[in-house]
């Protein structure tokens, strides 16, 4: 859609300009654990309540978990995280190698008020339940973790859907440390549609999660789907 287009250039120029990086940090504060069953290759989660979000230990690190029942807290505002910025980098070259169009602009993080505007934006124009399928309502986006990353094939903020590019980066994101977070045939499981550009930064366990064929619900074993509400 058009206006999508529109709102993410906004978003790039307030990144290049805002956004500090730094390390992503979790707090081990009044932490709430719960054991959650898995049909996964992770036989059993442990999904824990840290200071700002919800998260899990994974094999390798600590893997926060945002969705539409699992909220970041509205003052949360790392910035953009330096060590999954440099894996994008060496991804969006790779790509470029491959020949693909691939823009060094992008959507990355966004803190609560930013999503709020996307959010209400797209409310306006398509209605709450129509939003709800593409964009998360504020508090409950991923890329207020600074993990996420919106890939464009130009520097006008065109989101990455060439067939091609995108099936090469479904195949090869994990070889950087990141999976295609919203894939055909998981709404259900994640909340969202489909979309080939949005990528999500775990690390090592990546490409475990992407031999699974799971979403990161399914394969963490917590809770996905709609809003509680």
């Amino acid at each position: 859609m058009m206006y999508k287009k529109l709102i993410y250039v906004i978003v790039c120029s307030g990144f290049l300009g805002a956004c500090q990086q730094q390390e992503s940090n979790i707090s081990s504060s009044n932490i709430v654990t719960t054991t959650q069953e898995s049909t996964s290759l992770a036989s059993k989660s442990v999904l824990q309540k840290g200071e700002h979000y919800y998260f899990i230990q994974g094999k390798y690190d600590k893997i926060p978990i945002v969705n539409k029942k699992y909220p970041v807290s509205k003052d949360y505002n790392p910035g953009e995280d330096a060590v999954a910025k440099a894996a994008l980098l060496k991804l969006q070259e790779a790509m470029r190698k491959e020949g693909f169009a691939i823009a060094s602009g992008y959507s990355g993080f966004r803190d609560y008020n930013l999503q709020s505007y996307f959010y209400n934006k797209y409310v306006e124009t398509d209605g709450k339940e129509k939003a709800d399928t593409y964009s998360a309502r504020p508090g409950y986006s991923e890329h207020q973790l600074g993990l996420v990353f919106d890939l464009w094939e130009d520097e006008q903020g065109t989101l990455l859907e060439e067939p091609v590019a995108s099936k090469w980066l479904a195949e090869h994101a994990h070889r950087y440390g990141f999976i295609v977070r919203y894939t055909p045939g998981k709404e259900y499981s994640t909340g969202y549609q489909a979309e080939s550009w949005h990528i999500r930064y775990i690390g090592q366990e990546a490409e475990e999660i992407y031999r699974s064929k799971l979403s990161l619900e399914e394969y963490f074993g917590v809770e996905g789907g709609n809003y509680r509400d």
